[in-house]
């Protein structure tokens, strides 16, 4: 059990590791594009946060990936690699169909993927939420903290 632990611990801190360099370099580029001087600052609002979005979203689908790797390497449940990686989706995301269930000596990783999948998607929430409220503070969409 112990191991299953050590072995979530690690894939969860590259999971980390991975999440914060991605925060870095979108936010860098939010604070770039969501600086710049727009006619039209709706528009630009929202080509802010979807790029931003979809910038999380593909760090979301590494972690993911990276997850199913774990699971291919220490060989968490008897299916194909391509179940694997839908098996590291429904934990990832805590949907828990519970159609692949994993074999008995690591059924603690599905359980350690769903707290860092929610921790992460947490952390995503925050930063977009964070790049909205710098964006509309620059363009000028807030005034007296309403939204016109």
């Amino acid at each position: 059990m112990l191991f299953q632990f050590l072995v979530g611990a690690l894939v969860s801190a590259i999971n980390i590791g991975i999440h914060a360099l991605v925060t870095v370099v979108a936010v860098a580029i939010a604070r770039s594009a969501g600086l710049r001087v727009t006619v039209r600052p709706r528009l630009h609002l929202m080509g802010v946060m979807v790029a931003t979005a979809a910038v999380l979203e593909i760090a979301h689908a590494l972690e993911i990936l990276v997850w199913a790797w774990t699971y291919d390497i220490v060989r968490a449940a008897p299916v194909s690699d391509s179940e694997l990686l839908y098996f590291a989706f429904v934990n990832y995301t805590t949907l828990g169909y519970g159609d692949i269930t994993p074999v008995q000596a690591w059924r603690l990783l599905g359980p350690l993927t769903a707290m860092n999948g929610v921790l992460l998607f947490g952390w995503s929430a925050a930063i977009l939420f964070e790049v909205l409220r710098k964006t509309l503070d620059h363009v000028g969409l807030i005034k007296d903290d309403v939204i016109p």
